[in-house]
């Protein structure tokens, strides 16, 4: 159990589970039968399945097929490694499992905000033989800037190719983008953590070899923890406001007390921001809001352990000196007034002690 004295502002790591969620899965730990048998029982958790699936659906507003997987890491790997195209494009600024996926891949390039410019894309694309998979996130984890989805999107159905959003930081936050394959992570929204959901808009995009999800995955599903991220994507989301009231209070203090917000001109979700604190190494920060109580992170939760420079900040052109001095704070549902006070007073503590030193 999460030590109650301490503030949770790592919301864009994972979210804790939500009450609805752990009583679905609570459930599904009762429906134990395997639902690729076919006995009575296997039947069973497979009619659980479907109608979570249907339910899932219906929470998007998704008409195309969803097929559940073990996380977004999964879900990119299948998007990534099964799809038909054989040329891909993926931005810089992509998670590290996209990039880790897509080696082969061309780059798209991105301003200095991170964002990726439509013109640019339609550039690239059309110089391409035959339809393109182009990666983009919708949501950066990092900064929190939020790309012109439905401008790239136009651009990608122009020129015959195919969008893979990466939703992972935006599903239950705002609406799909217009994508042929979507990534959902459903610990990010109030989920058990090991399951997600790969969405295709048309399953012959992908290549069939597994044996599970109508052939596009191997492994037995996982119906507790299915049922519990249904639940979560079921459940109200109407802090949206006061989340980006609370985001806004947080970028005004630290810009007045000598920080500066990452991306800071750019279209951010009300959820994510990233900041730099001149002279003071991201690393002594997390040490020191940790020693204080406060979970923060630097960068990505995949990759804030080790000391390499953020992938995303130093493709946007960040000085690679501001770049090691910034770190993420993340908002979620339960985030109150006097956490975000909170941490500003620590924030600033901090940084007048290393200015005095």
């Amino acid at each position: 159990m999460t030590d109650p004295k301490r503030i949770y502002l790592d919301y864009a790591a994972t979210a804790p589970m939500l009450d609805a969620a752990k009583k679905a899965c609570t459930e599904g730990f009762e429906l134990w039968a395997n639902p690729s048998s076919p006995h009575g029982d296997g039947r069973a958790a497979q009619s659980m399945l479907e109608n979570a699936r249907r339910r899932f659906r219906e929470a998007l507003r998704w008409d195309g097929d969803v097929i559940f997987t073990s996380g977004a890491s999964e879900a990119i790997q299948i998007a990534l490694t099964k799809s038909k195209p054989a040329t891909q494009f993926v931005s810089p600024v992509e998670h590290d499992v996209v990039l880790r996926f897509a080696q082969q891949a061309r780059t798209i390039p991105v301003d200095g905000n991170g964002m990726v410019m439509p013109t640019n894309l339609n550039h690239l694309l059309k110089g391409t033989e035959g339809p393109a998979l182009v990666a983009i996130q919708s949501v950066n984890n990092e900064t929190g800037v939020m790309q012109d989805m439905d401008a790239l999107a136009k651009v990608v159905r122009d020129r015959g190719s195919h969008l893979l959003a990466d939703c992972s930081q935006s599903v239950g936050k705002l609406p799909l983008p217009d994508a042929d394959l979507i990534i959902v992570a459903g610990h990010k929204f109030g989920g058990p953590p090991g399951v997600g959901a790969l969405l295709v808009k048309d399953l012959r995009l992908l290549q069939a070899d597994g044996g599970q999800e109508q052939g596009y995955r191997s492994g037995t599903q996982n119906l507790p923890y299915i049922l519990g991220m249904t639940a979560a994507l079921e459940a109200p989301a109407n802090w949206a406001g006061r989340a980006a009231e609370l985001r806004q209070h947080l970028d005004d203090a630290i810009r007045k007390e000598g920080g500066a917000v990452i991306a800071d001109k750019a279209p951010r979700i009300a959820t994510i921001a990233s900041y730099h604190m001149p002279g003071v190494a991201a690393n002594t920060q997390l040490i020191k809001f940790d020693m204080a109580g406060f979970s923060v992170s630097a960068g990505s939760a995949c990759s804030s352990g080790t000391l390499k420079t953020s992938h995303v900040l130093e493709a946007m052109g960040t000085d690679p000196q501001v770049a090691r001095e910034v770190i993420r704070v993340s908002i979620g549902r339960d985030t109150s007034r006097a956490q975000i006070y909170a941490f500003i007073d620590k924030w600033k503590s901090i940084f007048a002690e290393a200015r005095r030193a």
